[in-house]
This record gives C-alpha cells, sequence and structure tokens, in this order.
C-alpha cells in the first residue's frame, strides 16, 4: 500500500506544484553553468530580474545587487541575473567567463543564467513575460524588472537607477512585507 501512495505521489504531486505555478514563472531556463532552473522555484519570493553585462558603464552595479541580495535574500528577495548583448554588444561571448567575470570582480553569489537575448523577437519567454506586463522593454544593461511575490505586480527599473538606496529599495521592502 505504501508503494503504491509513494508512486501515486510521483504522478500527482509535481503536477499539483506545476498547477500552483504562476504563468510568469512556469518554464525552465539553464542556469550560467547550462543546468536547468524550473523558475516555478521562485514561486512566493520578491523578484528582481536584471539584464546584465560584463562591459557596460552600469556594470558596477553587480556589487550593489549584490549587497541587496545580502540585505534582503533570508527575507525571500531573489536576484537573477541575465546576461545579454543585446545592447552594444557589451556581455562577453562565452558563459564561463561571464561566471568568473561576475564572481572574480564583483563577488556575485546570486543567480545567474546562460547568455541571452532580453528584447525583440529572440527574447527569452522570462523577458518576454516581464515586458509584456510591465509594458516596458528594456533599453539598454541593467534594466531592472521587480516581481511581486504572487506575480501580481511587476515594476520596471531603467538602467540608471541605482539599486541600494532607491526608490527600487523601497519597494523591494514593501513587496517583502
Amino acid at each position: 500500500m505504501k508503494n503504491i501512495i509513494f508512486l501515486l505521489s510521483l504522478i500527482f504531486i509535481p503536477n499539483i506544484v506545476m498547477a500552483n505555478c504562476p504563468d510568469l514563472l512556469n518554464q525552465k531556463i539553464n542556469s550560467i553553468q547550462g543546468d536547468p532552473v524550473n523558475l516555478c522555484d521562485l514561486t512566493g519570493k520578491v523578484i528582481l530580474a536584471v539584464n546584465t553585462a560584463s562591459r557596460c558603464g552600469y556594470t558596477p552595479q553587480y556589487k550593489s545587487l549584490q549587497k541587496l541580495y545580502e540585505k534582503y535574500s533570508d527575507q525571500g528577495l531573489i536576484i537573477v541575473g541575465f546576461p545579454s548583448g543585446d545592447f552594444g554588444g557589451q556581455e562577453l561571448k562565452d558563459n564561463k567567463d561571464i561566471k568568473d567575470f561576475c564572481e572574480i570582480n564583483y563577488g556575485v553569489k546570486f543567480p545567474i543564467f546562460t547568455k541571452t537575448h532580453v528584447k525583440g523577437p529572440e527574447a527569452n519567454d522570462f523577458f518576454a513575460k516581464l515586458i509584456n506586463a510591465s509594458g516596458d522593454v528594456p533599453k539598454w544593461n541593467f534594466h531592472k524588472y521587480l516581481v511581486s511575490k504572487d506575480t501580481s505586480q511587476v515594476l520596471s527599473y531603467s538602467s540608471s537607477v541605482e539599486p541600494l538606496g532607491s526608490d527600487l529599495e523601497g519597494k523591494i521592502k514593501e513587496f517583502l512585507n
């Protein structure tokens, strides 16, 4: 009997979990290491999604993004980086080089995904949904989308908005409470 219950749980529980996953997060994206990540695992967290680039004037924002992550991750904030060469080709070509650059130069510990497109018809599905939900297309590197825990609100912040000590940080605190 226990074996039957176990087998049934393997069949039905994943479907129940996926059914509770908001449409915005219902997808898999590869990590910078190439491992598939189910974005449904972010359900219930405040998400800050940022399109990044290693050779941009805004690249030093990695440092304040990491500090923001350290400050609020225990309260339910997750920052996710999406390296992209869509703006001026300012991202390194190789995922390993991107990962090493972020860790060595900025101590980045928050999740970073594989290099991708974040605008236009080639935009990855997650960014396409963020664009649709916010009504705002990234205009440059380090554009930020803040997503509420229940994904009912997606707010857009331009590249020039500093992560720490800004309206963005205030809204993160509001979404966490």
